[in-house]
Parts: structure tokens; C-alpha cells; sequence
């Protein structure tokens, strides 16, 4: 007996559900997020642009000029977070961090940083918008939807039905060919 038609039915059976309909091509996939993003702001002005991101307590600052990008060097910066001032520390070129008392409460907190670098002096407005969490438990777990069930359900069964006619004819010829 050959068992070449079984392997067949048995390996079509299994990448049946692999194969994508028309315009399931999505090229490259994108990178995937690691949780939500973090909350952040911007201050902009023609001279400088200031981004705040926030982690937990930790505010992360990048300073950088208006007219190129580029990270601004020797830089000062003073900071008020809702009207209280927060010290802030500089990492290197147009990298400052500060560190909070506590976790703001979620809404809308208005920024302001006065900037010294040089000559140039300058003072950029903006806010920082604080969401609460939705989802902390697991937030990017993947859910499987009754589509996917239904998918694999279908190829077992026609995998099923595909055997026991393979296994019935093979052996109908079998007793048909000896008698």
C-alpha cells in the first residue's frame, strides 16, 4: 500500500488554514509595541524645541535646536510642572532629566521651560497630557476570536472527511482487486 495519497490529504489537511485570501499580503509587519506609550510632551518655539517623555516619576527631557535638530550644547534649563518647579539635571548634549516627587495624577498639566544656552535665552509653553492606564494586567496579550477556532475546526474536519475517504477507497480497491 502506498502511502503517498494519506501524506498528501494529511499534509493539506494541516496548511489549508496557512493559506491567505486576496489582499491578505501586509508586507512588512510593523514593529511591535512593547506596552502603551508613554506619556509625553513638546514646547516649540523658532529657536528651540523641548520634549518631555514621563515614566512613572523619571521625566526624560531632549533639547534640541528649532532650526536643524540638532541636540542643543551647554545648555541650562529651568523647569515648572503646573506651576510647582521641578530641578532638573543635564546627561549630556541636549539630554536633562528630572526627577518628580510623585506620579502626576492623570489630566492635562501646563509645562513651561525657560532655555539658556549662550547667548540665546528663550521660554517654550506647553502640556503634558497624563491618561490613566486601561489595561495594566496584560495589555498586549494576543485573544483568540471565534474566526480562529472556527478556521482550525474546519481544517480538522476536513482532514477527518479527507482520511476516512482515503482509508475507504483504498480499501474498497484493496478487496475489490483480490477478488
Amino acid at each position: 500500500m502506498k502511502s503517498t495519497p494519506i501524506l498528501a490529504v494529511l499534509l493539506l489537511s494541516v496548511a489549508w488554514p496557512a493559506w491567505a485570501g486576496e489582499g491578505h499580503d501586509h508586507g512588512d509587519a510593523p514593529a511591535a509595541m512593547a506596552g502603551p506609550a508613554l506619556p509625553r510632551f513638546t514646547a516649540v518655539s523658532e529657536l528651540f524645541e523641548l520634549v518631555g517623555v514621563l515614566d512613572g516619576t523619571r521625566l526624560t527631557l531632549y533639547l534640541d535646536r528649532g532650526t536643524d535638530n540638532s541636540p542643543v550644547k551647554d545648555a541650562k534649563l529651568e523647569l515648572e510642572l503646573g506651576g510647582v518647579k521641578v530641578p532638573v539635571e543635564a546627561h549630556g548634549e541636549g539630554l536633562f532629566e528630572a526627577t518628580l516627587s510623585a506620579v502626576p495624577a492623570p489630566g492635562e498639566i501646563p509645562i513651561a521651560a525657560a532655555v539658556i544656552a549662550g547667548d540665546e535665552t528663550d521660554l517654550l509653553a506647553g502640556e503634558l497630557d497624563v491618561h490613566e492606564m486601561e489595561d495594566e494586567g496584560g495589555g498586549g496579550a494576543h485573544v483568540h476570536g471565534w474566526k480562529e477556532y472556527a478556521y482550525w475546526l474546519a481544517a480538522a474536519v476536513l482532514g477527518l472527511v479527507g482520511l476516512a475517504w482515503l482509508i475507504r477507497r483504498l480499501r474498497t480497491q484493496r478487496i475489490g482487486g483480490v477478488a
